[in-house]
């Protein structure tokens, strides 16, 4: 990611309708998991640290980020609580031991070698520990958000599924989530795609805050997924979310 997107980040995740309500749906989804007390957690690819707050009520979180701009924002998120190492998937991280739980929230479509990673991941994992990892879903709707973030792709559900098996996980959940917003967002990629074509925008639409009337909406709409994810699978969405476990050698695959 550029370094504008970092301060943009920093300055806009506590309120922007996508983190508040990723977080949320985050925060069930984790919840239910039933981790042991004093867990501890892992998130790869932390950047501006939005996200410790919430992970900090399940267990201890230290945090890994490659960027050194997000790592210094991210100290005003740590409260001096969180350690935010240097390093990078899927060869570059440092000591950092075992995890009951490693998140990965829209970090692996950044990772040119995504398999490498997960296999990485994996070997970090204690005994019983899970991979909690959210992507953007659908090759399909690529566009201005994707080469302005990086990404290197966009994953469909059973490319995702077979990722993580053939890393040496097995799935416990895997299902679409932003899926009420999924119209609004897919006629904003229309209009990208347009706005580019005929006259050379370079500038993803609704990329920035909305109002903020607009804003809290858009955050309770997404936020309210939380009910279902995990309960059900959603059909379809923006992002997919998984769980995962270390599959012991020799065992089964996993339910989706």
């Amino acid at each position: 990611m550029e370094h504008d997107a970092f301060i943009e980040m920093a300055a806009t995740e506590q309120a922007h309708w996508w983190f508040t309500g990723r977080r949320k749906i985050l925060a069930a989804v984790i919840g239910r998991l039933r981790l042991p007390q004093a867990a501890k957690i892992l998130e790869l690819g932390s950047g501006t640290g939005g996200n410790f707050a919430m992970l900090q009520r399940f267990g201890q979180v230290t945090a890994v980020e490659k960027d050194p701009l997000a790592r210094a924002l991210s100290v005003r998120n740590a409260w001096g609580m969180v350690e935010v190492k240097p390093g990078w998937l899927p060869d570059g991280l440092p000591e950092l031991g075992k995890f009951d739980l490693i998140c990965l929230f829209d970090v692996l479509e950044h990772v040119a070698e995504d398999k490498a990673a997960l296999r990485t991941v994996r070997s970090l994992l204690a005994p019983g520990g899970r991979l909690v990892i959210t992507v953007p879903a659908f090759e399909r709707l690529w566009g201005l958000h994707d080469e302005q973030m990086h990404h290197q792709r966009r994953y469909e559900h059973a490319a995702l599924a077979e990722k993580l098996q053939q890393a040496g996980f097995a799935v416990a959940q895997l299902s679409y989530c932003n899926m009420f917003l999924f119209p609004a967002a897919l006629v904003m990629r229309l209009i990208d795609r347009l706005g580019r074509r005929r006259w050379g925008r370079r500038q993803a639409s609704g990329a920035g805050m909305l109002p903020a009337p607009i804003n809290r909406v858009f955050a309770a709409i997404f936020g309210a997924e939380r009910f279902l994810i995990g309960r059900v699978r959603l059909p379809f969405g923006l992002s997919l979310l998984a769980v995962a476990q270390a599959q012991p050698p020799g065992a089964g695959q996993g339910g989706i």
